[in-house]
């Protein structure tokens, strides 16, 4: 049985994942994309390398290891944060969050296209599944009068990177700890943001409204800070199983809290997305008992 303190923290960080998502659309009223995802993740970045500092982390990245670092924060975080965000501009965020946590069957067929592991009944299914949800998300996009299917593109192109970035991860040899590693694919991938943004969008006036600036301190300290540091604590506890129970609920947390949060009303295909995206996360990451 998994501790009570743990199970609290993962509700919790089940609870802070699924809402950011409404927040990042809410955020998108005042500011454009790339800004902010700059502002955001340096912000986080800053935040959590204090943080780990003042824990006794040495937060150093060797020489070595630089070229290796940005390789994989290309896919991991400025790949996944860049399309994510550009998918929640074009859709209801509830929406792109199912879209994005296709990313653990992305992840499953990679690793049988690339990396020779074996394809199964339940690989297939969950496939099939994903196939399934975004195909009744795409077509409700393609015949909606204000639908956006080129979102759905951007959150599967989203899903792909982090699919493919958690794979070069758990391939990686680098001899660092986790959250060194990144703190420094944040700080490098928002450099990167920063660099991107002012040629595609006009610079902010940074005359935000009050509720604007909660949400930018949100995604700094909630989402790529404390959020990650009870990821980074959970992990060393809990199984599999338990993380992806996880991954299942957060589409169901960000349509629900979108309702009060920008005012999006959930489809029917939004539901049923929803629950093929569950049953395909089930059928990748679970096992049965032994």
């Amino acid at each position: 049985m998994l501790k009570r303190r743990a199970l609290i923290g993962l509700a919790a960080l089940t609870l802070l994942w699924g809402v950011n998502w409404p927040i990042m659309k809410f955020s998108l009223r005042e500011l454009t994309p790339l800004f902010f995802r700059g502002v955001t993740m340096s912000g986080g970045a800053l935040l959590l390398a204090a943080f780990y500092s003042l824990r006794g982390t040495s937060m150093r990245l060797p020489r070595a290891a630089w070229l290796t670092v940005a390789w994989l924060a290309l896919p991991n975080i400025f790949g996944w944060h860049l399309f994510s965000i550009l998918g929640v501009q074009e859709l209801a965020s509830g929406r792109a969050a199912i879209l994005g946590f296709t990313m653990p069957i992305w992840t499953t067929l990679l690793a049988i296209v690339f990396f020779g592991e074996r394809l199964t009944p339940r690989v297939a299914v969950s496939a099939l599944c994903a196939l399934a949800a975004v195909g009744l998300l795409l077509v409700h996009e393609l015949t909606a009068l204000a639908g956006k299917p080129r979102g759905v593109l951007w959150m599967q192109i989203a899903a792909f990177c982090w699919a493919l970035g958690t794979i070069l991860m758990r391939r990686s040899t680098l001899q660092l700890p986790t959250p060194v590693i990144t703190v420094w694919m944040m700080a490098l991938s928002a450099l990167a943001f920063w660099n991107v943004a002012p040629a595609f969008e006009p610079w902010p006036a940074w005359r935000f409204s009050v509720p604007m600036w909660v949400a930018l301190a949100w995604g700094a300290a909630i989402n790529y800070g404390v959020a990650q540091i009870f990821w980074f604590g959970l992990a060393r506890e809990l199984p599999p199983t338990a993380s992806a129970y996880s991954i299942m609920a957060v589409p169901i947390v960000g349509i629900v809290t979108a309702i009060p949060l920008v005012g999006e009303l959930p489809h029917w295909q939004d539901f049923a997305a929803a629950l093929f995206v569950i049953v395909a996360i089930a059928a990748a990451l679970l096992r049965r008992p032994t």
